[in-house]
């Protein structure tokens, strides 16, 4: 059970520091090579932009998990502890009809590029693995706006 509360507190911060460093490292070589070798990589500047592709989907989840975005907040922490609750429960319910509406349009791109067969020019990568990053990001996001209205029931009903 540690285990599972473990990912579940740092699977996004993981995925994203993971991917800020391997960006970092392939840009890093990028100039070395460049700068010191007089030779230019013609796969960097791809693979780190599907890098950032794929670390932008992954933090709207991050986001969502950490109650990070942009509202009003100061209004709503006036608010009693019921009030602002319901407040949240709205806000997350109208981010869950959203994300779970654009599944159907994510599912649709990714079976689109599979079928397609399309490659990526300079690394040679099937492009549904860079396209699925909306999917994926879009279900975390879910699974988060899912917990993140279980928190606010309990706080509802308990008043805390």
């Amino acid at each position: 059970m540690k285990i599972i509360k473990k990912i579940d507190d740092n699977f996004e911060e993981l995925l994203l520091m993971l991917l800020l460093a391997a960006m970092a490292m392939v840009m890093g070589v990028q100039v070395v090579a460049r700068y010191v070798f007089n030779y230019s990589l013609t796969w960097s500047e791809e693979l780190t932009r599907y890098m950032f592709v794929w670390s932008a989907f992954l933090s709207i989840s991050y986001c969502t998990k950490k109650q990070i975005s942009i509202k009003i907040e100061q209004i709503v922490s006036m608010l009693p502890t019921k009030l602002h609750a319901v407040f949240k429960i709205i806000e997350k319910a109208v981010m869950l009809v959203f994300f779970v509406y654009m599944i159907k349009y994510a599912y649709n791109f990714v079976q689109a590029s599979v079928l397609s067969g399309q490659i990526s020019p300079a690394c040679r990568i099937p492009m549904y693995f860079i396209q699925v990053a909306p999917l994926v990001g879009f279900i975390l996001t879910i699974i988060r706006l899912i917990q993140g209205l279980v928190f606010e029931f309990k706080v509802l009903v308990s008043g805390n």
